[in-house]
């Protein structure tokens, strides 16, 4: 007979983490499985930081989602004892037409965000690391910060191992079913079989694999992320003078960034958003291409002239894009003992902690005090 659990929760990276150990903590017997190792770098929960903003120009209801994962990111440090998040203040750079401000500037008026607009002088004055053109404008918010991905992760993980979840590693998923709509939910594996009253499945980039049936399309892109040594050392970028960034160009173009975090040789790290390739997360090219790397610098050289200095090192990455690009977030359309979370398009990493809640909400009521409608599965049927 296979092993039985209450809760089996497949993937472990950031979403599913987050869930083994909100299960965990409300006295469920959980099974985590994870293809990988803890806190890997193989996913999308990788990488060292993590832009969190509240004010959010995708969508003004993620708003209430972002506030409760400030709290509970707050939570998660202190019970852990783990640096998870860290407050350094965040910038959006564009036009006034740019989505990256007016969309940013929508939200934080909608839900009453503090917040202050810059003009161009007032960006080069506040933070001189930026040249930004004449014509650009800013919104700043104070409570924007980075959050760590593999801290986060690790911590979620540790706690959910102590209010007694059984995680296995190296693990991979072969596929899963669910009787009926109110019977147990299998999930083979290439070491063995289990069971459980309730499985959530949170794949990242696997969820074209193993969530082919949930009604979303969800696509791969591979992403790179960049190390930069500035000019001059990275006195003027580090945390307590140099926000987390977005800048966007008149053409759409956006690139994010964070301040130095890592010592006086760790550098600066950049990227450009929503700028990958269609990929699949078994074949993924993993070696970042000298064309990359100079595509990046002279991209930065105008706007950040202390960037690109030296190149430090550069990462791959993957985005699991729905095409709205939100979140697929609910009870499975056709299996009620199955929830799901994927196609979190980029953005998701900010609302790690809330995620965990409401996964664990759904796999055990079925509803959530949290407003999610937007992530219905339902909504788009491609």
């Amino acid at each position: 007979m296979p092993s039985s659990y209450d809760v089996i929760v497949v993937g472990l990276g950031g979403m599913g983490s987050a869930a083994a150990y909100h299960l965990a903590a409300r006295g469920q017997r959980v099974l985590g499985l994870e293809r990988f190792g803890p806190a890997h770098n193989l996913g999308s929960s990788h990488g060292g930081s993590r832009i969190y903003r509240q004010a959010c120009f995708e969508d003004p209801a993620y708003v209430p989602l972002l506030l409760r994962a400030h709290e509970l990111w707050e939570k998660l440090g202190v019970d852990s004892g783990r640096e998870v998040f860290t407050e350094t203040g965040g910038i959006m750079i564009g036009r006034e037409n740019s989505l990256a401000f007016s969309g940013t500037l929508s939200s934080a008026r909608q839900w009453g965000l503090a917040h202050e607009v810059l003009t161009a002088t007032e960006i080069r004055r506040r933070f001189p690391t930026f040249t930004p053109a004449d014509q650009d404008v800013a919104f700043y918010e104070h409570k924007a910060g980075i959050a760590r991905p593999e801290e986060t992760v690790s911590a979620h993980l540790a706690l959910a191992r102590a209010h007694g979840a059984e995680l296995h590693f190296s693990e991979g998923v072969l596929g899963w079913e669910a009787e009926g709509r109110g019977g147990k939910a299998w999930v083979v594996t290439d070491r063995g079989a289990y069971t459980a009253d309730h499985l959530v499945i949170a794949p990242g980039a696997w969820a074209p694999k193993l969530l082919s049936d949930v009604g979303v399309r969800v696509t791969v892109e591979r992403q790179v992320m960049y190390w930069f040594q500035p000019e001059g050392g990275t006195g003027p970028f580090t945390a307590d003078r140099h926000p987390v960034y977005i800048w966007e160009d008149p053409d759409g173009t956006q690139i994010y960034g964070f301040p130095a975090l890592d010592g006086a040789d760790g550098g600066a790290k950049v990227a450009f958003f929503r700028k990958g390739v269609p990929s699949d997360p078994d074949t993924l090219d993993r070696e970042v291409h000298p064309e990359e790397i100079a595509a990046m610098a002279e991209y930065l050289r105008p706007r950040i002239p202390a960037l690109p200095g030296r190149f430090l090192k550069a990462a791959a990455s993957m985005y699991a894009n729905t095409p709205d690009e939100h979140f697929v977030l609910a009870r499975h359309p056709e299996h009620a003992q199955v929830t799901v979370a994927c196609g979190f398009s980029g953005h998701g990493f900010k609302f790690v902690p809330v995620i965990g809640e409401i996964l664990a909400d759904l796999a055990l009521e079925g509803t959530t005090r949290h407003p999610i409608e937007l992530f219905n599965p339902r909504r788009v049927r491609v």
